[in-house]
């Protein structure tokens, strides 16, 4: 195949795509994680001043702080996963298959 510029400006817009990868993952992992620190937050809170305990749900949604790491974990996974990928394929001279 010829290296036409419409081509480059494809494989351009392709890197750039694959380059944020997992970042929206991380964004979405950071913000769940900090709803759940701020739930976690105000579920100890009346405990420290002596109020009565919040319902069982607000417990629940402390979980979230968990669940979030986990995604952003899975962005950063998938980011290197992405970039491994884009090396192997530099090393070959090759695309990779999309």
């Amino acid at each position: 195949m010829s290296d036409t510029p419409a081509r480059r400006a494809t494989a351009t817009a392709d890197d750039a795509r694959d380059a944020r990868a997992g970042d929206g993952l991380v964004r979405a992992g950071g913000i769940v994680f900090l709803v759940g620190a701020l739930a976690t937050l105000a579920t100890i809170t009346p405990l420290f001043i002596g109020a009565d305990p919040l319902p069982t749900a607000a417990y629940a949604v402390s979980m979230l702080m968990g669940a979030g790491f986990a995604i952003a974990g899975a962005g950063v996974l998938r980011s290197i996963a992405v970039q491994r990928r884009q090396a192997r394929s530099a090393a070959t001279g090759s695309r990779p298959a999309a």
